[in-house]
């Protein structure tokens, strides 16, 4: 099942297609059978109308510490993150249904448990959140809206960045990683006034992955290509977000 959500007031996406080539028989058992238990309550605005502040411990049925992947690709970082963290509780928020589809197929073979699964867009997730729930987020090769036009529906523009630093706790690590030269500067440009001190200032950072780090798809169609991944660390401050 493919749980969809009608558009915020604010309609340009960071975001581009949501959906590609027709699914397999198989990916569409996965999205019939896999995604309706993985759907975390009172997100969607059909489980939630009046957007009714959640409680995260909800997710899990627990206080684990919580992660978030805005727009997981084909999750082969969010299932491999998963298993290398079994006592986190990650949220992979992504629209795209083929790459949920390929999702829960991953799912489905390393037999991971401690994830949940939103197939849709990260603001309906922001809009019910609470303050200071969320422990570690990654972006990771976001959609690059290259033309200069479309740079105002990257994800790391203000009103994505201080909706993501409200609901990060102080301390929190904020990973991004793009082969986009120009989402780098902007990336640079933008994160920090939103509540983040970067970790890795310098260009001589941005060459070295994490020691978690697994390569995804995007990545090796990156290196394929002859593009250099960058990976940026940031972390969230204690200052209050900016009105």
């Amino acid at each position: 099942m493919h749980m969809s959500s009608p558009k915020s007031p604010e309609t340009r996406n960071f975001y581009g297609r949501i959906k590609g080539k027709s699914l397999r028989p198989a990916q569409k058992q996965y999205l019939d059978q896999d995604l309706a238990p993985l759907h975390p309550k009172g997100v969607s605005v059909e489980d939630n109308p009046d957007r009714q502040i959640v409680n995260p411990n909800d997710f899990f049925g627990d206080a684990r510490p919580l992660w978030l992947e805005v727009g997981f690709g084909g999750g082969e970082h969010l299932v491999h993150q998963c298993a290398q963290n079994p006592d986190v509780g990650i949220i992979g928020c992504e629209p795209y249904i083929n790459g949920v589809a390929m999702l829960l197929g991953k799912i489905r073979q390393a037999g991971v448990s401690n994830l949940r699964v939103y197939p849709w867009d990260v603001r309906d997730l922001f809009d019910v959140l609470p303050d200071q729930c969320l422990d570690r987020a990654f972006l990771l090769y976001p959609d690059p809206w290259p033309k200069a036009r479309h740079h105002r529906r990257r994800f790391v523009t203000p009103g994505y960045l201080d909706a993501l630093a409200r609901v990060l706790k102080a301390g929190a690590v904020f990973r991004v990683a793009t082969d986009i030269p120009d989402y780098v500067r902007q990336t640079m440009e933008e994160v920090p006034p939103a509540g983040f001190d970067c970790l890795t200032p310098a260009p001589a950072d941005w060459v070295q992955p994490w020691d978690d780090w697994l390569s995804t798809r995007y990545e090796q169609k990156a290196l394929r290509e002859g593009r250099r991944p960058h990976y940026l660390t940031f972390r969230r401050n204690d200052q209050p977000v900016r009105d």
